[in-house]
């Protein structure tokens, strides 16, 4: 099965979620900059989610063009991705809503690490139904930022109890750290 429906499924659907992120956004009560204020929690919140979701697609967008073939594994690891990319809309507003309290920003991180291993189990299962000497596997290697991405979304779930914004800073670490898209596939497609 060829990748142009996974990808224009998926595509349909994180557009969707952005759209509902923004649709969550209220205009504030006042009529100056000063009413802005009342949303900054909600904005940031908006922000770092609308990045998180970007470089989700673009990832996913560079992954799929790497692979050769699809089979139902693959479909039914892209949906469980999308799954948990669906839930970034609720993370998001409850995070802004409660202006970082504790337990949203603690639930909104473990949404995060969830779609980061969902991510990897996507990956691990292209690279599984491809070879081991498949294009993918030679652009990512061992996917130690991956890894390392959901370890720190692990971390940061323990810590927003202690210290919200210490949480909400990990989360933008790892969106900083994924910010452009994946250069050992932009490389490897590079080449081709």
């Amino acid at each position: 099965m060829r990748t142009t429906r996974l990808e224009a499924f998926s595509d349909g659907v994180i557009a969707i979620l952005i759209t509902i992120m923004v649709l969550e956004l209220r205009t504030p009560e006042g009529h100056d900059w000063t009413a802005l204020r009342s949303l900054g929690a909600k904005l940031g919140a908006y922000a770092l989610s609308f990045v998180l979701i970007g470089i989700y697609w673009s990832n996913h967008h560079h992954m799929i063009h790497m692979t050769e073939r699809v089979n139902g594994a693959i479909l039914w690891m892209n949906l469980h991705l999308l799954f948990w990319l669906s839930l970034i809309p609720f993370g998001t507003a409850w995070v802004g809503d409660t202006r970082l309290a504790p337990v949203p920003t603690a639930t909104y991180g473990a949404i995060l690490m969830f779609a980061g291993v969902a991510y990897y189990m996507l990956e691990t299962t292209i690279i599984r139904s491809q070879g081991p000497h498949s294009r993918l596997k030679s652009a990512v290697g061992s996917d130690t930022k991956g890894i390392a991405s959901v370890f720190m979304y692990a971390t940061a779930i323990g810590i927003a109890f202690v210290n919200p914004w210490i949480a909400e800073a990990i989360y933008l670490g790892v969106a900083l750290m994924w910010l452009v898209p994946d250069p050992r596939i932009e490389r490897r497609l590079g080449h081709e």
